[in-house]
């Protein structure tokens, strides 16, 4: 039975769908079977794993009742990993979803047939706490967050434990924190140091000790449409994402 993460922060810019391509591809390739399921409107993890933004079925058939989990799945090029795409039209689900009952949890009822096929299940989430969101939230067991190391850092960091609560309260109660990933980290500025030291202090049992660097190779390999492994597996930005991978593993 797959363990499911979904991979949230409502702000942008954090490295979110880059941490969520780079870790799912770690974990596959160390033998896990592993589904990478895109739920932002934006499609860059689909992007990213080299496919097309409008393959159909993709994830918004999924939510919309017409396609299920295992027809919306692809093959990617790295064995052991498939993906559910995403596409543009489910910017409109945000507005679609509330109007049904029972909308908060499509997503966590379409993965049940799914789980079994995988050990474990990533979802990308949209940089919001909107509906899709509040989906990969409930079908989640254990939440990662990125947190980029400059200077609002911590800024809304308030307003998605908030929200991890209600669904806690209200849709999920085995929801839980696995860990809080630190992104695009530069150690020469004095900057990315104190914020590093001071989320730490915040939460000294929820941030991983693997730090992802800023690193020109990672976002190169987001435009070629594979993970930072494939295209250059000796970069500090490889290294990283591999070492935050083992550490997600141990944490499951």
């Amino acid at each position: 039975m797959a363990t499911v993460y979904a991979i949230a922060n409502q702000k942008g810019g954090v490295g979110k769908t880059t941490t969520a391509v780079n870790v799912a591809a770690c974990i596959a390739e160390a033998g896990h079977d592993t589904l990478l399921v895109d739920i932002d409107p934006q499609a860059n993890a689909t992007v990213g794993l080299g496919a097309a933004k409008d393959v159909e079925p993709n994830v918004y058939d999924v939510l919309a009742g017409s396609a299920t989990i295992a027809e919306a799945t692809l093959a990617t090029g790295i064995e052991r990993l498939k993906l559910v795409p995403s596409h543009p039209d489910l910017a409109g689900a945000n507005s679609e979803l509330p109007r049904e009952a029972g909308s908060e949890v499509r997503l966590r009822e379409a993965l049940v047939a799914a789980r079994g096929h995988f050990e474990y299940i990533l979802i990308d989430c949209p940089p919001s706490l909107g509906p899709l969101t509040v989906n990969g939230l409930a079908a989640a067991e254990r939440v990662i967050v990125p947190v980029q190391t400059e200077y609002f850092a911590l800024e809304g960091l308030a307003g998605l434990l908030d929200t991890l609560a209600l669904v806690q309260r209200e849709l999920n109660p085995r929801l839980t924190i696995a860990g809080m990933a630190l992104t695009m980290h530069d150690g020469r500025t004095r900057l990315a140091r104190d914020v590093e030291r001071e989320v730490r202090e915040h939460f000294p049992a929820l941030v991983f000790d693997t730090v992802i660097p800023r690193n020109v190779r990672v976002g190169e390999a987001s435009s070629f449409g594979r993970p930072v492994a494939h295209h250059d597996p000796h970069c500090p930005g490889a290294h990283a994402y591999l070492e935050l991978a083992k550490e997600v593993v141990v944490r499951a």
